[in-house]
């Protein structure tokens, strides 16, 4: 039966002998995808939601795209989650099925559920036809929050979503057929699983995955005809770190068409080792679990380190201020709001976190807090929770901190917070790891330096050292850690 909707993969539908997705020593072509995870649709077609347990491996990219194909709602678990978290998620999208890879051990909470083993045995058969794809606003995925503020929220992503992130990224990007991307991003959520295995696949294009991140890996698929790749800053960070004593590695990313940073801002300091070993910008985007991606610098466009460029197609984007008015001032530091059809549509079984997040006439709160460029670029200063300090009269946001702080020689990494002044409202907290722990910058040295930097009101008035920054999977700096 034909699908009346476009189909999502619409390469899957052509099922050519092409390379698809290639993880290590294991790759399947279009035609192969097609055949197991047509196999796998038809097996989970009557489920009404299942769970996936994303590890990085080819059986999850195959499980996730049967489920898409079948019209099934999946929800990616991380398999790192503890045991209270993943019960919190199963019992709130109640799967009825838990997909896996043949031989993978479930922890507790999944044991309940029917276990339907993702293989790829019978890859080489023909493909049954696809089943009907259901329309637009059907949902595709559940994708759970990281919870910072009480339990995780499942994100209905709807499939239209994903359609329109990553026609947008195909603009944005120039992202074409011909592109071979390589990541070694987890695939339990947006910026691995959705642009880094569905995206390479809506195109037509393919994906080699790592297994997980290394420098080595990076530098061999790179070399060996790779065109894109996708990390996180604490990845770019050690590229930048490794490229000094390393030419072959210089010389790898300098052929790549694109190096896309997201997750969390790429410190300026990085952006400059590397584009000065390896004549390559990396650019950054700008998304959320919620709303999957808003803003790109594009690859035809200026790569200005410190923004991650301009709204997407068909993604409006404003700045308010606390009263949730837009701002008459775009260098004013305001909270993002987006509109479009990026957005996911409810937060599963929480109407009430779901009204909240969106304003009357339609505009999602990112609770991101930025300044806009007179062209249009956005500067993200950080999160409205965690990022934005109020100090003497001041609304000051953590990023510009953190990114002067990282430009002196004595600091390898660094988290700037606020917390309670009788005198400012909030003083300016400095958390760093010395480059040399023998001979850490004063605290004196650090505040003087950002005074200059800056301006005097955003200096540190109190300095931490640490031997490293707590950080969750995706490197991002845990915040709420740091004060407790």
């Amino acid at each position: 039966m034909n699908s009346p909707h476009p189909p999502l993969f619409p390469a899957l539908v052509a099922a050519p002998d092409l390379p698809a997705l290639r993880f290590g020593a294991r790759a399947l072509t279009y035609a192969e995808l097609a055949a197991a995870a047509g196999s796998l649709a038809a097996s989970i077609g009557s489920a009404r939601r299942v769970a996936l347990w994303a590890t990085p491996t080819l059986e999850t990219a195959v499980g996730v795209v049967a489920a898409l194909l079948a019209g099934v709602p999946v929800v990616p678990l991380n398999p790192k989650i503890g045991e209270r978290e993943l019960g919190h998620i199963v019992a709130d999208s109640a799967p009825t099925a838990v997909l896996a890879a043949p031989g993978d051990e479930l922890p507790a909470p999944l044991l309940a559920l029917e276990r339907t083993d993702v293989t790829l045995t019978g890859a080489t058969a023909s493909p049954a036809a696809p089943p009907a794809e259901p329309g637009p606003e059907s949902p595709a995925l559940i994708v759970y929050t990281s919870g910072t503020t009480g339990p995780p929220k499942g994100a209905v992503l709807p499939r239209r979503a994903l359609a329109s992130t990553l026609d947008a990224l195909e603009d944005a990007w120039q992202w074409t057929s011909d592109d071979v991307l390589v990541h070694g991003l987890p695939l339990f959520h947006v910026h691995g699983l959705i642009l880094g295995i569905l995206g390479p696949l809506r195109r037509g294009g393919s994906v080699r995955h790592l297994g997980r991140f290394s420098i080595e890996g990076v530098k061999h698929e790179l070399a060996d005809g790779a065109t894109m790749l996708f990390g996180v800053p604490t990845m770019y960070h050690r590229i930048a770190e490794a490229l000094p004593a390393d030419p072959g590695l210089a010389k790898a990313l300098s052929g790549a068409r694109i190096l896309v940073s997201g997750s969390a801002a790429l410190p300026v300091h990085d952006h400059e080792r590397i584009a000065a070993a390896t004549g390559r910008r990396v650019i950054e985007r700008y998304g959320m679990t919620e709303t999957l991606m808003n803003t790109s610098v594009r690859a035809d466009g200026e790569p200005r380190a410190g923004t991650v460029g301009v709204p997407l197609g068909g993604v409006e984007l404003r700045l308010v201020d606390e009263a949730g008015t837009p701002t008459a001032d775009s260098r004013e530091v305001g909270e993002i709001e987006v509109r479009g059809p990026n957005l996911f549509t409810e937060y599963l079984n929480r109407p009430d976190a779901t009204a909240a997040a969106f304003t009357a006439d339609g505009w999602f709160r990112t609770g991101d807090m930025a300044v806009l460029d007179d062209d249009g670029y956005v500067r993200i200063v950080g999160r409205k929770a965690t990022d934005l300090i109020k100090s003497g009269g001041y609304k000051i946001g953590a990023g510009e901190i953190e990114n002067a702080l990282l430009e002196h020689p004595g600091v390898r990494e660094a988290a700037v917070t606020g917390e309670p002044d009788d005198d400012l409202g909030e003083r300016i907290v400095a958390w760093i790891v010395p480059a040399d722990p023998e001979q850490p910058p004063t605290d004196a040295e650090l505040a003087g330096h950002v005074a200059a930097q800056l301006a005097p009101h955003k200096r540190p008035r109190v300095v931490h050292h640490l031997a490293e920054l707590p950080r969750n999977d995706m490197g991002k700096i845990m915040k709420r850690s740091l004060h407790a």
